[in-house]
């Protein structure tokens, strides 16, 4: 899910995703935001508390054996959040940010730094150094698509292989790169009818993983429903995204 809405519904969400992945033999790290602090309206839901959001967090691991990731957006929020989860997540906006990616590092657990909407693939190489020059080799980069105009996000390709030239695994962000930021409604719109699409061509240039957000009722989620994948869709996908990398491979 895009963000810990209750402990009812992250329960529901990683055991359905949990059993697919198992029967598909996929390694699988739930990610939930337990707070989310980038939202265009004042009035959007941030959250149902940090502590209360990154305590089910944890339980999701515990309970399915799971990696567990989730987003931090400062120094302090670093060292709280590595209490809870296995992977501290940068968002895109703060990818530069010295002092954020310096305190993810050293909580010693696996950083994984969003490509900034406005940076190309090679600048992300002083995101990775960062983190190493900090004492963690564990780092991974997310791909999420780079801003076409004012209002749209287009995914690069060409991307994929330069980045995997650095030597750390490099994710497909799927659902975010086909957001259309920016609306006048101040509510981000989205083109999941895309997501098969854009999943597919990932595989095929050779992403290491996928990060893509899903949820039983879309239409009902708190934040970024409208380019989620309805969680009922999500195994044809995944079984169609195998049978490509084998192809490739």
């Amino acid at each position: 899910p895009c963000v810990i809405e209750s402990e009812e519904i992250s329960m529901k969400i990683a055991e359905k995703i949990f059993n697919i992945c198992n029967k598909l033999e996929i390694p699988f790290i739930f990610k939930g935001s337990y707070r989310k602090a980038n939202r265009s309206k004042i009035d959007s839901f941030t959250g149902i508390g940090d502590e209360k959001a990154l305590t089910i967090l944890k339980k999701v691991g515990r309970k399915f054996n799971i990696p567990t990731l989730t987003d931090v957006h400062s120094s302090e929020e670093a060292s709280i959040a590595s209490q809870y989860v296995d992977v501290l997540q940068i968002p895109a906006f703060l990818c530069r940010q010295t002092e954020l990616l310096v305190a993810a590092a050293k909580t010693g657990k696996l950083v994984n730094i969003k490509k900034g909407q406005f940076l190309s693939p090679e600048s992300m190489m002083h995101a990775i150094n960062k983190v190493k020059e900090s004492g963690n080799s564990t780092v991974m980069l997310t791909e999420r698509g780079t801003m076409f105009g004012y209002q749209d996000i287009v995914v690069d390709f060409r991307g994929i292989p330069i980045m995997k030239e650095f030597g750390v695994p490099v994710i497909l962000d799927i659902t975010h790169s086909l957001q259309t930021p920016n609306q006048s409604s101040g509510v981000t719109g989205g083109k999941p009818e895309m997501i098969e699409t854009i999943a597919k061509a990932g595989i095929a240039t050779g992403v290491d993983g996928i990060f893509l957000e899903t949820h039983p009722n879309p239409k009902n989620a708190k934040s970024d429903g409208v380019n989620m994948l309805d969680i009922n869709q999500l195994e044809d996908l995944l079984i169609k995204l195998i049978r490509i990398q084998e192809s490739v491979r």
